[in-house]
């Protein structure tokens, strides 16, 4: 198993450099952090766009490792979850947790989708992962990846980021799909049948 600190290097590297794309509500972003998190990471002070490009990869780590890893309590989950549900906190706060609590209650867990790693879900999760060790993992992964195509049909503006101009698969459906087994990889003709309708 990799450590926190190579997994967050990871998403790092996964995220890129500094963009400040119009159409991503998180705003200016460097290495994955957006100006709104740099900005209730340093109350006080006034934090602009120069400062999130001033942003350094080892800072970002530090971020990722301290609020996306260890506040949240992504180690009271199972070990194999780790680097998917981690990426995915990153990349989409709370709702990383979410997804993983609709995907627990639908496998019968008593369990509410509030978005916070508590008792309950360390607990569900652990069962969970009892029940099916060998599938809990892409079972998440395939759930981030439909909560990407939902919210590409509810947004247009993000569909860009599910979907390249050429009409393959964007970012973020290959980020989800990196954590999940190539046997549960959608083909090329899936993914376009998929976002046919986005016109």
């Amino acid at each position: 198993m990799k450590t926190i600190p190579q997994l967050a290097a990871e998403i790092v590297a996964r995220e890129g450099g500094f963009v400040n794309d119009p159409d991503d509500p998180g705003g200016a972003t460097n290495f994955g952090v957006t100006i709104h998190t740099l900005r209730r990471l340093r109350p006080g002070a006034r934090v602009g766009v120069e400062d999130v490009r001033a942003l350094t990869r080892e800072q970002a780590i530090a971020i990722y490792v301290e609020h996306y890893f260890t506040r949240p309590r992504i180690a009271d989950l199972p070990e194999p979850l780790w680097p998917t549900v981690f990426d995915m906190y990153v990349n989409a706060g709370a709702n990383a947790v979410r997804i993983l609590q609709r995907l627990l209650a639908d496998m019968g867990l008593d369990l509410a989708a509030d978005g916070v790693i508590g008792p309950q879900t360390i607990a569900a999760a652990h069962r969970g992962y009892d029940m099916a060790p060998s599938h809990l993992v892409d079972a998440y992964g395939i759930a981030r990846r439909d909560y990407y195509y939902r919210l590409a049909d509810q947004r247009p503006a993000s569909r860009k980021f599910a979907r390249r101009r050429d009409g393959g698969k964007g970012g973020w459906i290959t980020r989800a799909e990196e954590f999940i087994s190539a046997r549960f990889h959608l083909s090329d003709a899936q993914h376009r049948e998929r976002v046919r309708g986005w016109g």
